[in-house]
């Protein structure tokens, strides 16, 4: 059995630890570096608050099925920078995203043509903290090219890169993906590796890059072996976030991690690095995340409206008793 089916094997079955008590996180501030709101509900962005969670970076990414014009990735990035950043405000967390052409669709190359030519209308959006996320997944020629390009793009811009590591063939993916930042004459320290796992988090390290790993139930990482991972190799350039998207996923990853890594006994300078300020150092290379910001932004009015639209629906009041088992 190779090494991919041994992890394979291992994660199934897998589950995030599913119990939180908020008092065991009491106070302790959280930024998820990559999840996806756009497919999450409102109810999300206030558990997510509730939990501690002060900011978010929002990467663009696939939608569930190819888009077959350059006007739904127009329409969508446009989301990303306006609609979604206003949602995420009205629960008092700030919202950041990432933009770029993600690897399943650059195989589509008539499209993918169309699509570098928008990019820089979006990359120097306030908001936008990087190019992502890119990088790999059947690692085809069309994906490379296409990497290649945003990566060039990012380094004009001087714009940290979010890479999106593959499902299948992982260590080789990653290699790959670091290899050719390097040769595009990127710094490491502008480039974020996502979805690692223990294979491939040792090279990535050693190379200078920032780990990122996600914890995302049934596959990639779970959070137990997320501990394990913290207490090999410390907090140094290492991050995580919960890539909670349209599949089964949590978007309260982080918050649940750092409970599970206080209760092992992992000291709260290395939660706080892993679970924040990493996370903050990386992105904020970009020159658009300000830490005061997370706190300006807690001035909530949900009667505020974007496009003359609001998340109150035919007069909702803002803010409904959580806890009553009666709706009204």
């Amino acid at each position: 059995m190779c090494c991919n089916e041994n992890f394979e094997e291992r994660n199934k079955g897998e589950k995030i630890n599913t119990v939180l008590d908020l008092s065991e996180i009491s106070g302790m501030k959280f930024f998820d570096p990559h999840v996806h709101m756009t497919s999450r509900t409102t109810d999300d962005y206030q558990a997510m608050a509730d939990a501690g969670i002060v900011a978010l970076i929002e990467p663009a990414f696939w939608l569930g099925q190819p888009r077959t014009g350059v006007d739904s990735f127009t329409d969508y990035y446009s989301s990303l920078i306006g609609w979604e950043r206003f949602r995420s405000s009205q629960f008092g967390i700030k919202h950041y995203c990432t933009i770029g052409l993600n690897s399943r669709e650059a195989n589509n190359e008539r499209l993918a043509e169309q699509v570098m030519e928008i990019l820089p209308q979006f990359i120097f959006k306030e908001g936008v903290v990087g190019v992502g996320e890119i990088g790999f997944d059947d690692q085809t020629a069309a994906e490379e090219k296409y990497y290649r390009l945003q990566l060039e793009l990012a380094k004009e811009a001087g714009l940290p890169v979010q890479i999106h590591t593959p499902h299948r063939d992982k260590k080789k993916g990653t290699q790959r993906s670091m290899d050719i930042a390097i040769e595009q004459g990127l710094d490491p320290y502008m480039v974020i590796v996502d979805h690692n796992n223990e294979e491939t988090v040792k090279e990535v390290l050693d190379r200078g890059f920032w780990a990122a790993f996600t914890i995302y139930p049934f596959t990639k990482m779970g959070n137990e072996r997320m501990v394990e991972v913290v207490k090999q190799y410390g907090s140094e350039r290492i991050m995580i976030n919960s890539a909670a998207d349209w599949g089964i996923s949590d978007p309260l990853a982080i918050p649940k991690t750092a409970a599970l890594m206080k209760r092992s006994g992992i000291s709260m300078a290395d939660i706080e690095l892993v679970t924040y300020r990493n996370a903050i150092t990386a992105f904020a290379q970009s020159g658009q995340i300000n830490e005061q910001d997370f706190v300006a932004v807690k001035n909530i009015d949900q009667s505020q409206k974007f496009a003359s639209n609001s998340i109150l629906r035919g007069g909702q009041q803002p803010r409904i008793d959580k806890n009553s088992i009666i709706i009204s």
